[in-house]
C-alpha cells in the first residue's frame, strides 16, 4: 500500500476495519508527518509518540480479537490545545496554563474514542483563543501549510496546518468568529462550524459561550461528515446542547442537488473581495450550476451590523470569564491578547445586553428573508488572498481591529446568528494559495451543506484534474 497518510480519513477508517492496513501503520505514518509537520509550520504543542504508539498496538489488539469496531477505530488524529484530555497538558495555547492536566477528557474527545478514534498529540493555537491570524508570541506562530511566510489563520491554526499537511486524518478547532473557517481556508482544508448546540462543549475552553461552537477540520467534505455523525448529539452534561436527532452525515453527503437553490449575496459578503476572490467564486457557482443546482440573487437582511453585533457579545463575555486572571496574572499574557481580552471593559453592559436581545429577531429575519429563496448561501469565506504572515502581524496596536475586520467579515455575522457553515477550497488567488467557499445553512442544515459541498468539491477536483 502507499504512504497510509496519503488517505483521507474515511478511507483509512475502512482499511484498517477490513484489515487491509494497520493502526499502527497509519499512525507511524502521521508521526513521521508530524515531525516534519512540526519543522515546516509550528503546528504542534506536543506530539505524543509514545501514547499514540500505545493506543494504536491496542486498537490493532481490539480489532485481532474480534472486539467491535467503531466508525473511526484505529484512526489518529490531533486537536486544538483547548479539549480536556485526561492526563495530558492542556495549555489554551497559554504559557499561564502550562501545568494544568484534567482528571476527565471533554465530551467530544470521548466521543470520538468510544468511535475508536486517539489523538497523537496538541495543535497550537491562538492564546485563549484570541486571534484570527496564527500568532501566538508565548508558543511561537503556527505557519501556513502551504507557504510558510503565510498567514495559517485562527484561532485553530495548528488544525488547519496540522490536517492540510497530512499530519493528522482530523481534528477538532472551535468557532467563535471564523476559528474553524479561517484556518481551513487558509490551509486548504475543510471546515465545519455547526449550527450552535450541535456538538456537545463540556471539557473545552469558552470564550464566548453564547457563540462558541465546537466544529471538525478533514481534508475533504465526506471526512467531515462522519466526523460530526460521531461528535453530534445531545450530552445531559452540556443544557444547551441540541436533542435534535442525528443523521448520518455521511450518507447524506453523498445526494445530488439537482434542484436546491444556491443563494449568491447582493450585498455585503462580496462587497470587499477581490477580483480574483470573486472569480474563485463565480467558478464554484459554475459549477454547482452543472450538478444541477439553480443560482438565485438574495438580498441578506441587517447583515452590516451583525459584526459588530458579535464583538459586542464576544468580547464582553471573554473580558468576563478572563476577568479575575487579567487582574492577578495580567502579566502572563501576551500584549496583544491581553487587550483583546480586555476588550470588554470598554463595552456597556446595556450594549452587550441589547446585541443578545437582538439576536433571536435577526435570526428570525434573516432565515425567513434568506432560506425561504434559496436553500444555501454561497459567499466566500475569506474576502481577500491568504495574506503573508508579516501583513496581519498588528501586535497591540490600532491596525489589529482593521486586519481583524477584514479576516472575518464573511465568518462572523454567522456566528452571531448560531447558523452552520461550510468552508470548502475552491481556487487559488494570485498567490496561489486556495481561495475557499463558505456554505450557509438554516439551523440544523448541516447535511444539506455537505451535500452542496460535496457537489462543489466534485467539481472543482475535476477541473484540477482536467476531467
Amino acid at each position: 500500500m502507499t504512504d497510509p497518510s496519503l488517505l483521507g480519513l474515511v478511507e483509512v477508517a475502512e482499511h484498517i476495519r477490513a484489515g487491509r492496513l494497520s493502526s499502527i501503520e497509519a499512525t507511524e505514518a502521521v508521526l513521521a508527518r508530524a515531525l516534519a509537520a512540526q519543522e515546516r509550520s509550528n503546528c504542534f504543542l506536543e506530539i505524543d509518540a509514545d501514547g499514540a504508539r500505545a493506543a494504536a498496538a491496542a486498537a490493532d489488539l481490539h480489532r485481532a480479537r474480534g472486539g467491535p469496531l467503531g466508525a473511526l477505530h484505529g484512526v489518529p488524529l490531533a486537536h486544538k490545545d483547548m479539549f480536556n484530555v485526561a492526563g495530558r497538558v492542556i495549555r489554551w495555547g497559554s504559557k499561564l496554563r502550562a501545568g494544568h492536566v484534567p482528571a476527565d477528557s471533554a465530551a467530544v474527545v470521548q466521543r470520538l474514542a468510544a468511535a475508536g478514534a486517539f489523538s497523537i498529540g496538541s495543535l497550537n493555537m491562538a492564546e485563549f483563543a484570541l486571534g484570527a491570524t496564527g500568532h501566538n508570541a508565548a508558543w511561537g506562530d503556527c505557519r501556513n501549510a502551504i507557504d510558510p511566510s503565510c498567514m495559517a489563520g485562527g484561532s485553530s491554526s495548528g488544525s488547519g496546518a496540522a490536517v492540510a499537511l497530512r499530519a493528522a486524518f482530523g481534528s477538532l478547532g472551535s468557532d467563535t468568529g471564523g476559528s474553524v473557517r479561517i484556518p481551513a481556508a487558509a490551509n486548504g482544508v475543510v471546515g465545519l462550524k455547526p449550527t450552535y448546540g450541535r456538538i456537545p462543549r463540556g471539557g473545552s475552553m469558552k470564550l464566548s459561550p453564547s457563540i462558541d461552537v465546537i466544529g471538525p477540520l478533514a481534508r475533504s467534505v465526506r471526512d467531515c461528515a462522519r466526523l460530526l455523525t460521531v461528535l453530534a448529539g445531545h450530552d445531559a452534561l452540556d443544557p444547551q446542547s441540541s436533542k435534535l436527532p442525528v443523521p448520518d452525515y455521511e450518507v447524506e453527503a453523498a445526494r445530488g442537488i439537482e434542484g436546491l437553490r444556491i443563494g449568491i449575496p447582493r450585498n455585503y459578503f462580496n462587497d470587499v473581495a477581490t477580483d480574483d476572490v470573486r472569480a474563485a467564486m463565480e467558478a464554484s457557482l459554475e459549477g454547482l450550476e452543472r450538478e444541477g443546482a439553480r443560482l438565485v440573487e438574495v438580498a441578506v437582511p441587517a447583515v452590516e451590523s451583525m459584526s459588530e453585533l458579535s464583538r459586542a457579545v464576544v468580547y464582553s463575555e471573554a473580558t468576563a470569564l478572563h476577568g479575575a486572571w487579567l487582574r492577578s496574572h495580567g502579566e502572563g499574557y501576551t500584549p496583544q491578547v491581553r487587550v483583546r481580552a480586555s476588550t470588554g471593559l470598554a463595552i456597556p453592559a446595556p450594549i452587550y445586553l441589547e446585541a443578545l436581545l437582538l439576536r433571536m429577531p435577526l435570526l428570525e429575519s434573516f432565515v425567513t428573508e434568506v432560506f425561504d429563496v434559496c436553500d444555501v448561501l454561497h459567499t466566500p469565506t475569506l474576502p481577500i488572498p491568504v495574506p503573508l504572515r508579516s501583513e496581519v502581524d498588528a501586535g497591540s496596536g490600532a491596525a489589529l481591529w482593521s486586519i481583524l475586520g477584514r479576516l472575518v467579515h464573511c465568518t462572523a455575522p454567522i456566528n452571531y446568528l448560531g447558523l452552520p457553515a461550510l468552508a470548502v477550497p475552491a481556487l487559488p488567488t494570485r498567490n496561489g494559495l486556495p481561495s475557499s467557499v463558505q456554505l450557509v445553512g438554516r439551523p440544523f442544515a448541516e447535511a444539506l451543506l455537505f451535500r452542496v459541498g460535496a457537489a462543489h468539491e466534485r467539481r472543482r477536483l475535476q477541473a484540477a484534474g482536467g476531467g
